[in-house]
Formats: structure tokens, C-alpha cells, sequence
């Protein structure tokens, strides 16, 4: 029951453009754990570091069913885009006609335009729940990404997301890990291309205004 209701609560959510508006402002209170992986799955990790705004992550194995590249100047829009084909696929518009668990959270891979009028590139992802890890049904425009240990750094931030906070939120991740060592993984793993690949995971339904919880993730690798 609690997973069909964040369904519907997720969908509404992002059917709405929130950054105009149209939600009441959400408290900017921050939780130490997404409320929603209390009720539906959410992926494993092990906390490797935690510092002043950030938090070092090591992600285990897993599977995501994604979108192809979604050209769009709003994150909100392209994120709306995409969930709305992710959430067909987990209804059942698969090529194995099933249906699959919400989970959570929901991930928009950023890669960033040259201009702040050019459109960027956004990947929407769903988690691939633990029953269906081993045979994620195919469907038509989605891929399944097949995730190794995996690193990121974590910043979190409150609030129903916006464009604006986009922007803030990762220049405010870098700035904190700033002369660490995992800034220069970070830099050693994009290489020569300087605009950094970021990553925004959205966890609640629109209906909770306290404790929300967002995530800018920057992803490296471990040597």
C-alpha cells in the first residue's frame, strides 16, 4: 500500500512544475536518511566518509533501468520526461508485460550545456529492484545501466528541486571537497573534460514537507 501511494505521489509530483511555485515551500530541514527507503527499496551502500558538506559513498553492484539522453535547458522538465517513460515501464509497458516495484530515489544524470541557454543532457534512472536484478525485462527507449562498485560524493540539500538549486548545490559539493583526496579522484576520473558530470537524486513525494531529502552525487573511481 505505502509503495502504491508514493506512485501516485511521485507522479504527481513531477507532472507538476514545481519550481513555479504552484507547491508550498518545503521546510529547509535536512534528514540523516531518506524517509522513503522506510517504506520501498532503495540501493545498498557503505558510508565511507563523512566531512563538512559531504559524504563519501561506496555503492554495491547493482542494475538501473535508464532513458536514452533527454535534451532539455529545465532538469525539472527533462526529469518529468523521463520518469513519466520510467514509470509506463514499471506499470508494465515492458516487453515481459510486468510490473515492478517504485523505488527509490529517482536519478537525473546531468551533463552540462556550454551556455546557460543551450540545452543539456539528462539520463533518468530508476533503481531495478532486487527481484528483478538478475532479468530486468527489456522495453523501447530504455537501457539497462549495469552498475560496478561504485564511488560518489554526496552533498544534501531540503526542498522541492528547482533548476536554481542545481547549479548552488554542486558548486557548494566541490567547494567542500576542495583539497581533499577525493576532490582529485574526482578530477582524475573526468580527465581532460573540466565541466563535471553530476548527478541529482530525489527521494520523497510531494506530499512531505518536512525532512525532505535531495542529493547532488558526483561519481569517481577508486584506483
Amino acid at each position: 500500500m505505502a509503495a502504491s501511494v508514493f506512485k501516485l505521489s511521485v507522479l504527481l509530483s513531477l507532472l507538476s512544475n514545481l519550481n513555479l511555485g504552484l507547491w508550498p515551500e518545503a521546510p529547509k530541514s535536512v534528514a540523516t536518511f531518506p524517509p522513503s527507503c522506510n517504506s520501498i527499496e532503495c540501493p545498498s551502500y557503505d558510508s565511507i566518509e563523512v566531512g563538512n558538506g559531504y559524504e563519501i559513498r561506496r555503492y554495491n553492484s547493482s542494475e538501473w533501468i535508464s532513458t536514452s539522453p533527454i535534451q532539455d535547458i529545465s532538469l525539472v522538465a527533462a526529469t518529468r520526461t523521463g520518469f513519466l517513460q520510467l514509470f509506463d515501464y514499471i506499470q508494465g509497458k515492458n516487453e515481459y508485460g510486468e510490473k515492478i516495484e517504485m523505488t527509490a530515489p529517482v536519478l537525473s544524470e546531468v551533463q552540462p550545456s556550454d551556455g546557460p541557454f543551450c540545452e543539456s543532457s539528462f539520463v533518468v534512472s530508476f533503481y531495478v529492484p532486487k527481484k528483478n536484478q538478475a532479468k530486468p525485462p527489456p522495453a523501447e527507449g530504455l537501457h539497462v545501466q549495469k552498475w560496478t562498485s561504485t564511488y560518489v560524493a554526496v552533498r544534501k540539500f531540503s526542498g522541492f528541486v528547482s533548476d536554481y538549486d542545481i547549479g548552488v548545490e554542486a558548486a557548494a559539493l566541490q567547494s567542500s571537497l576542495a583539497r581533499t583526496v577525493w576532490s582529485k579522484a574526482i578530477e582524475k576520473s573526468h580527465g581532460a573534460d573540466h565541466t563535471t558530470i553530476c548527478t541529482v537524486a530525489q527521494y520523497n513525494s510531494p506530499f512531505e514537507f518536512d525532512h525532505r531529502v535531495n542529493e547532488i552525487w558526483m561519481s569517481f573511481d577508486v584506483e
